[in-house]
C-alpha cells in the first residue's frame, strides 16, 4: 500500500502561525521534503522535529519528484514544505502533486499561512473574486504579453515581488493598467508588517522616496465592470453602425440578429440601430 504526502503550510514570518496539525505531521512522516534544507532546519528545530529531510526545489523538481514518489509507492509517508507559507503555490510543489496523482497516491493538505490570501483580506480591496498572479515573469517579452492580459482583468490581481524591484513593477503596473487603486503588503506577520493603500502613482512617489524593504506584495483593483464594458465599446468607434452590422453579415449572421449584437456591443437601442440598417436598404 503506497504512503501519503501531506503538503504542510508553514509561517510566512511568525512562528506562532504554525500549526499544531503541522508540528504533529511533520514529526510523523516518514521525510521531509523541502525546498531549503538550511532555512527549513531552524523551523524543526524549534519545533523540536527529528524527522529527516531531503532537498527539493527548483532545479531538481522532475528527477527528484520521480524518486519521491518512488518512495511513496513503497509506502513511506511523506510531507512537503516551502521555505515559508503555503506548498504548491508558485514553488516545484505543483510538479510532485501532478505525478502523485498520476501514480494514484493521496494527496492530503495540511492548511496554515498563505501569504497571498493575507494580502488580499487585508488590503482593503474586493476580495470575492481575485487572480494571483505570483512574481511576474523576468523575460520581456512574456512579461509583456502578461501585462497586456491583465488589461482586461476585472479581479482584484495579487502580484509578489522583491524590495529592489517594487518601483520598477509598479511604473510597469501603472504604464499597463492606468492609475489603479493599489495596496502595498510588506513584512507579512512580522514586526514592521504594513498596509499601503494608494494609488500606483502615489506608491510610485512613495518607494522612490523611501526605499522599501522586506518581500513585497503588489494588491491591484481590477477594470471595473463599467470601464471593461466602455473599452469593448471603444472597439467599435472607428467603425459606422452600417459598417458594424455588415461586419457580422459577412459572418453568414442574418441581419435581424446582426442588429441585435450590434445594438448589445455599442450600448444602444435596437429601435436606433434598426433606423440605421433601413438606410442600408
Amino acid at each position: 500500500m503506497s504512503g501519503s504526502l501531506y503538503l504542510v503550510a508553514t509561517p510566512i514570518g511568525n512562528l506562532e502561525d504554525m500549526t499544531y496539525r503541522a508540528v504533529r505531521i511533520l514529526s510523523e512522516v516518514d521525510l521531509i521534503a523541502a525546498e531549503d534544507t538550511r532555512n527549513s532546519i531552524k523551523l524543526l528545530n524549534h519545533f523540536h522535529i527529528k524527522t529527516p529531510m531531503t532537498s527539493y526545489h527548483e532545479h531538481n523538481k522532475y528527477e527528484k519528484a520521480t524518486e519521491l514518489v518512488g518512495k511513496l509507492l513503497e509506502g513511506k509517508n511523506l510531507a512537503v514544505i516551502t521555505d515559508a507559507g503555503t506548498p504548491g503555490i508558485s514553488d516545484p510543489g505543483e510538479e510532485l502533486v501532478k505525478q502523485c496523482y498520476e501514480a494514484g497516491i493521496k494527496v492530503i493538505p495540511v492548511p496554515g499561512a498563505c501569504a497571498a490570501v493575507n494580502a488580499v483580506i487585508a488590503s482593503g480591496l474586493p476580495t470575492r473574486r481575485f487572480s494571483f498572479e505570483a512574481f511576474l515573469p523576468a523575460d520581456k517579452k512574456e512579461k509583456k504579453y502578461i501585462l497586456e492580459e491583465l488589461k482586461a482583468e476585472t479581479r482584484t490581481m495579487i502580484i509578489y515581488e522583491a524590495p529592489h524591484r517594487l518601483v520598477k513593477t509598479l511604473k510597469e503596473l501603472l504604464d499597463a493598467l492606468g492609475n489603479r487603486r493599489a495596496t502595498i503588503c510588506r513584512e507579512l506577520t512580522k514586526k514592521h508588517e504594513t498596509f499601503f493603500l494608494t494609488t500606483l502613482e502615489d506608491a510610485i512617489a512613495h518607494y522612490e522616496a523611501t526605499e522599501p524593504k522586506g518581500e513585497c506584495i503588489i494588491v491591484v483593483e481590477g477594470l471595473s465592470r463599467e470601464s471593461s464594458l466602455e473599452e469593448a465599446r471603444s472597439q467599435w468607434d472607428n467603425m459606422t453602425i452600417e459598417e458594424h452590422i455588415t461586419h457580422y453579415m459577412s459572418q453568414g449572421i442574418e441581419k435581424k440578429e446582426a442588429i441585435k449584437q450590434v445594438a448589445k456591443d455599442r450600448g444602444l437601442p435596437k429601435r436606433e440601430v434598426y433606423d440605421k440598417a433601413k438606410e442600408m436598404q
